[in-house]
């Protein structure tokens, strides 16, 4: 199997490559793909498309292990952190400081730096998972392995302005045709779920440690679920 065969395999599967697709090139999404496949084929996770690799990916009768659409625990974590929001004034709350920590920046101290992604990094970090290291929200973009919609769980990151780096980073627990609600921080400078268009979100990608999801129904609507925040 040469590069774009392989790639095509995995778009099968569900794995997301991305806009570029079956494009030829073994980029880091696709080793990200590759790796994640291995995972579940229970071959050794080392990215290389190699002979085993390869064989399992054209076996038509391969089955993926995919978790039941249960909560995963970064999402447990996340949701026990709902309502947490930043001190008034010039004070500075505490466990928000910790999520800095948490996500591998010991070194802020205050709550009033943008921290969407501190609070993703930091429930996965919590959960046993690497994230992103990085506090830019689109780092996620390029994190773990895509996903084609979104999914229980699932980081999802959306664009902000006409910015190409400016963004938002939230856990998806709901959607419908124009929206996705995500539990995120600094959503108005608390941990809350809120309304998203769609349309806005660029990526939705999952643990290269994590089994896939299993095809679930998402809640279409989220009881008290803010618009409009902040996110800056």
């Amino acid at each position: 199997m040469d590069v774009a065969a392989i790639q095509r395999a995995l778009l099968a599967r569900g794995y997301d490559l991305g806009k570029s697709g079956a494009d030829g090139d073994a980029g880091p999404i696709t080793i990200a793909a590759v790796t994640a496949f291995q995972r579940s084929a229970g071959l050794v996770a080392d990215g290389i498309a190699g002979p085993k690799t390869q064989a399992a990916l054209q076996k038509a009768d391969i089955s993926e292990r995919r978790e039941a659409p249960e909560k995963p625990g970064w999402l447990v974590l996340a949701e026990a952190l709902n309502g947490l929001k930043e001190a008034p004034g010039a004070k500075n709350n505490p466990e928000v400081v910790k999520l800095f920590a948490d996500a591998g920046f010991p070194g802020i101290k205050t709550d009033s730096t943008a921290w969407c992604a501190a609070f993703v990094n930091a429930v996965l970090e919590r959960a046993g998972h690497r994230g992103s290291r990085s506090l830019a929200a689109r780092s996620f973009e390029s994190w773990g392995v895509g996903l084609p919609a979104p999914a229980l769980g699932a980081i999802a990151t959306k664009k902000r302005g006409n910015s190409s780096w400016q963004g938002h980073t939230g856990l998806v627990v709901g959607a419908n045709k124009d929206q996705v609600f995500l539990l995120g921080g600094n959503q108005s400078d608390a941990v809350n779920v809120a309304a998203f268009k769609r349309s806005e979100i660029v990526a939705y990608r999952w643990p290269d440690d994590v089994p896939l999801p299993a095809p679930h129904t998402l809640p279409t609507t989220i009881t008290g679920a803010r618009s409009g925040v902040s996110e800056a």
